[in-house]
């Protein structure tokens, strides 16, 4: 089988880039226009926080929806959502409605939700020794996203003749367009089954054994195999355990020191310019990596690079709690995205590898992207209130104790599962995963 990855690999990595553009700029926008349409300060981000709700609430729904008609069409759809919250988005700002401006970010998150699956789509097919590379691939169209997002906010934020923003928001129906052409493009591979007609079956009872011999993830129950069967082939693998815990919990801890660090650095009457500087510098952490992460799994293994990426959390929060100086908190920022990539791309990648093309893996994404999402809220709302209670050294303690917890889960999973015995790279199996 080839060693490259096809042209279809390349068009995602061009849809998640348009992905990421349109969270980069609400991140941007979604603060400062929702305090210009509301009295009341503790308001102004409602609007980023339904984005955030509709993500974790149609992830389930997205992964259900591509296992009955296709990930194709339904990424086609997806372009949809995307396009009406730039129409609505331009409206909250020119009429002044902020329940628009809510309307405009739930229909964001809403295609958030699909576009999300890119990484997935991209492994559809694949031999298992490219998939690792594809997906970091693919989760490397953040570096796009960090220099085209706020590029375009900047340009369109102020154009005479249109609201502040207005314009800002009217890109996403043009990002729609480009997000439909691009997915239009795409030759859909051989994926994950879809599910059959009402009353079918794709043989054997839930849990049988799938082709490869891995119990617990194959066979299609018919009408049990839904979230129910999903769930319980995640109870049934530990590593799919570990891949969710991993990915859900790294996320989570990003974000929560993120969103802290900017509020500790405003605190310590840093100017705002410094803090958008450390804020870039560790966006282009987070994504720049994907470009060779795929490379280190094929030449460490997936549980190297899990456990790297955990170590680095760690070090970020000793980081931050050795100084407080700019440069020791730009540091740790840097480290903060590094150990958020390792975790992201080695838990997404960790995923692919133990679900193969079985019946139920679209579903299990679905799972595991809920975990994504609900970690990431509880990251983007909690900062404010640890900073008061537990206060920024606290904070980081607590990510330390969390980061340890998962060390021991992720080591004591991985030992256990079958899925992760040595596979010989001169075999022609799966490199990506060694002991």
């Amino acid at each position: 089988m080839s060693s490259k990855l096809p042209f279809a690999t390349y068009l995602y990595f061009l849809a998640q880039s348009i992905n990421l553009t349109t969270a980069v700029m609400s991140v941007a926008m979604a603060a400062i226009v929702g305090a210009s349409l509301t009295p009341s300060l503790w308001l102004s981000t409602v609007p980023y926080g339904f984005q955030f709700l509709c993500v974790m609430l149609m992830t389930v729904p997205a992964s259900r929806l591509m296992k009955r008609i296709g990930r194709k069409p339904a990424f086609l759809l997806a372009a949809l959502p995307l396009a009406l919250s730039g129409a609505a988005g331009y409206l909250a700002v020119d009429r002044s409605s902020f329940a628009l401006l809510i309307v405009a970010h739930a229909l964001l998150g809403s295609y958030i939700a699909f576009a999300n699956f890119n990484r997935f789509a991209a492994t559809d097919g694949l031999d298992a020794r490219l998939k690792p590379r594809a997906i970091s691939l693919v989760v490397a169209g953040g570096v796009l996203a960090a220099l085209a997002g706020p590029l375009l906010a900047d340009r369109l934020k102020d154009v005479a003749g249109y609201a502040p923003f207005a314009l800002c928001y009217a890109a996403f129906t043009g990002l729609a367009l480009l997000s439909f052409l691009v997915h239009l493009a795409v030759r859909e591979a051989p994926g994950p089954a879809r599910l059959p007609a009402a009353g079918g079956g794709h043989g054997g009872t839930d849990g049988q054994a799938g082709a490869d011999g891995y119990a617990g993830v194959g066979g299609h129950g018919g009408a049990d195999g839904h979230a129910g069967a999903a769930w319980r082939a995640v109870r049934r693998s530990p590593a799919l355990g570990a891949a969710i815990a991993v990915g859900a919990l790294g996320y989570g801890i990003m974000n929560l020191l993120m969103v802290q660090a900017s509020l500790h650095m405003a605190s310590l009457h840093m100017h705002f310019s410094a803090v958008g500087t450390a804020i870039q510098w560790h966006v282009v952490a987070m994504f720049a990596p994907s470009f060779f992460t795929g490379a280190i799994i094929g030449r460490l293994g997936l549980r190297a690079v899990i456990v790297g990426g955990i170590l680095l959390l760690i070090t970020a929060s000793v980081l931050n709690l050795l100084s407080d100086g700019y440069a020791m908190l730009v540091a740790s920022l840097v480290v903060l995205g590094l150990g958020w990539n390792f975790t992201y791309v080695g838990g997404s990648a960790l995923l692919a590898r133990v679900l193969g093309e079985q019946p139920h893996a679209i579903e299990v994404q679905g799972l595991n992207d809920l975990g994504l999402s609900v970690m990431a809220t509880a990251g983007a709302f909690l900062p404010a209130l640890l900073l008061q209670g537990l206060g920024w050294a606290g904070t980081n303690l607590a990510c330390i104790g969390l980061c340890l917890a998962l060390l021991a889960y992720v080591h004591r999973s991985l030992k256990r599962d079958p899925a992760m015995a040595p596979i010989s790279w001169n075999a022609g199996s799966d490199p990506g995963v060694s002991p």
